[in-house]
């Protein structure tokens, strides 16, 4: 069973999305499995970490921009290279754990899109199993 979801994305930033993967783990009827969420996309990802402090996710992003900063010497024509570098870093999706019908995260864990390539209209898909 798969799910898509879309997400408009503004600005460079985390997306929480842990509620549509909450959404399409009750739709699917599934309680004890996997649950896989991928983004189709070359300059954006998918990472589980804090959603508690607001603070994380702008860190975070701080952090890979200073990791990976626009270089004039990047040869890639649209003018994204460091977006992805950001997004090979980060990864394309996440594995989650389903037990009773919903997904495994920690107390303090939070399911995102990142968007390092805006303004966008981004998808990913959930695979339940």
């Amino acid at each position: 069973m798969i799910f898509e979801y879309n997400v408009p994305t503004p600005k460079e930033s985390f997306y929480n999305i842990t509620t549509q993967v909450r959404e399409a783990i009750a739709k699917s009827g599934v309680t004890n499995g996997i649950a896989v969420v991928f983004c189709p996309h070359t300059t954006a990802g998918i990472t589980i970490n804090e959603n508690a402090d607001t603070d994380v996710t702008p860190d975070m992003l701080l952090g890979l921009n200073k990791a990976f900063p626009d270089r004039p010497e990047f040869r890639h024509g649209e003018g994204n290279s460091a977006a992805h570098l950001k997004a090979t870093a980060v990864g394309s999706s996440v594995t989650i754990i389903i037990a009773g019908g919903k997904p495994m995260l920690g107390t303090w864990q939070g399911i995102f899109l990142c968007e390092f390539d805006p303004p966008r209209n981004r998808k990913f898909y959930v695979k339940i199993l």
